[in-house]
């Protein structure tokens, strides 16, 4: 029923085909990444003894690929998100400038975003002539196509990485040889390196084609191209107009446009932002919120005077969502938002979101067995935007492909499942409930619906219009192409009167 893409899985379980050849696959996707981290390790090691750097740039593209070794090392071997690990590493090490923390952030990540092709290098190096000696060699070549794919614009230090690899004839780029496109960087990589072979669906792991079967080719290579790609940040104003957001964030040089399908949606572009340092968010008028996720507050469409439970809220944002919408219909509106976790933290940084906005009527409720933290058969609405493999949010976080395995969706389901059943109970007769994840995987969304609907013939599927497509349809799959944001999954049902 999803209107998204097209997918040709609707069971509630993987056939015995697929999973025996998934289950096959696990130990060898292992081993894998055990040589991955191997080899990482064997380049650290070395700490760029050997390598000669002369100038200041080349000194400082030296100091540079260290830090990127150490930080992706640790992100693969540890299993630790990309983001935590650099924001620990800035924390502790406050030398670092502006330009600095630049470099070795985008460099980061987007040796994540490029990753499916650039660990080819970690073994062979070569146009069929030339093949790169030592694996710090193979780690400077790595760098310089990184910096390419990214057209990243720091070329004396990208010079510096080319000078290093040994391979400044196959690594360099011709000015009229625009990289526009994934496909045409697969392209030049070919051509470059003929004797390696790249498809544009080594991008994301293996794994994620089998639990997402798009059997489009059009579709997949879209899928890749929006996933290669830096997303915006999006935000919500509340409490405010937005035309007034938009010109107080031009005062402060942010260009801000606004959202052709929610009136109170904004794109903050892709430049970093100090959030503190601006009074709109300081004073709650101004949360930040991809657009994928808002969807799912538009589909709860809460009058009000609804009270609503948001059952896995971690720190609140969509409870501020349905929140601000109530206040949107009526500036007296007395609905309530009950916000559940089983982690007391995000429920205590909601508390000071919702004192920030000025927001009365969210109160906390932590989950602490698996009785409910609320009344049975007592609310006008139950969203439940469960716990999920993610795959959604790649954009954001590309080293997730590869730091997760096929398990991170596997494992999900039967979780799933038993939140949203028992979420279930606290519907009022003709309430309803709002099933929602931030995974492209039917495994964990239309499965799981299904799976629901099954046990409990009380509630039915409602139709309800894609905010993107204008698609009506029971379930909706928001896919990043779309409208250039996360991937998100919702469907609304109604318990019977």
């Amino acid at each position: 029923m999803g209107d998204a893409l097209n997918t040709s899985h609707t069971d509630t379980s993987i056939d015995s085909t697929l999973a025996s050849t998934l289950h096959s696959k696990k130990g060898s996707t292992a081993d894998e990444h055990l040589s991955i981290v191997t080899f990482l390790n064997e380049i650290k090691a070395t700490s760029f003894g050997a390598v000669s750097a002369e100038t200041p740039a080349q000194k400082r593209a030296l100091s540079y690929a260290n830090t990127i070794l150490v930080l992706f090392t640790q992100v693969m071997e540890k299993k630790q998100p990309a983001d935590r690990v650099v924001g620990e590493y800035f924390r502790v090490n406050k030398k670092h400038g502006s330009k600095d923390r630049r470099v070795i952030r985008e460099s980061l990540f987007a040796l994540f975003r490029w990753w499916g092709w650039l660990n080819k290098f970690l073994t062979h190096t070569g146009n069929g002539t030339s093949t790169v000696n030592t694996g710090t060699q193979a780690w400077f070549a790595m760098l310089t196509l990184n910096a390419r794919l990214e057209s990243h614009s720091w070329e004396p230090f990208i010079a510096a990485w080319t000078g290093f690899s040994g391979q400044e004839k196959v690594l360099s780029l011709d000015a009229d040889t625009p990289l526009e496109t994934v496909s045409a960087k697969c392209d030049w990589l070919t051509s470059q390196f003929p004797a390696l072979s790249f498809t544009t669906d080594d991008l994301v792991p293996e794994w994620f084609w089998q639990t997402c079967p798009i059997q489009d080719a059009e579709q997949r290579l879209a899928i890749i191209e929006i996933l290669s790609s830096r997303p915006p940040i999006w935000a919500r104003v509340q409490n405010i107009d937005t035309s007034e957001a938009i010109e107080k964030l031009a005062k402060l040089d942010i260009t801000a446009t606004a959202s052709e399908y929610f009136s109170d949606s904004i794109s903050l572009g892709h430049k970093s932002i100090n959030l503190n340092g601006m009074s709109l968010y300081r004073d709650g008028e101004l949360e930040i919120q991809d657009l994928g996720s808002q969807v799912v507050g538009q589909i709860c469409n809460p009058a009000a005077d609804d009270n609503w439970w948001d059952t896995c809220s971690g720190a609140g944002g969509k409870s501020l969502q349905l929140r601000s919408l109530m206040l949107a219909k009526n500036k007296q509106a007395r609905g309530t938002i009950i916000a559940s976790d089983v982690r007391r933290k995000p429920l205590e940084e909601l508390a000071k979101r919702a004192k920030r906005a000025g927001f009365k009527g969210i109160t906390a409720s932590p989950w602490k067995s698996d009785d409910l933290p609320v009344p049975h058969h007592h609310f006008d609405g139950v969203l439940v935007d469960a716990p999920c493999s993610c795959t959604g949010t790649w954009r954001r976080n590309p080293d997730m492909r590869w730091i997760d395995g096929i398990a991170a969706v596997q494992d999900k389901p039967d979780l799933q499942l038993d939140i949203l059943s028992r979420s279930s109970q606290a519907v009022k007769n003709g309430g309803a409930l709002v099933y929602a994840t931030c995974s492209l995987s039917p495994l964990e969304n239309e499965d799981v619906v299904n799976a629901f609907l099954a046990k409990h013939a009380d509630f039915t599927l409602e139709i309800t219009s894609h905010p993107f497509t204008g698609v009506e349809a029971c379930m909706h799959l928001v896919v990043p192409y779309q409208a250039d944001t996360d991937g998100m999954f919702v469907a609304r049902m109604k318990r019977k009167c």
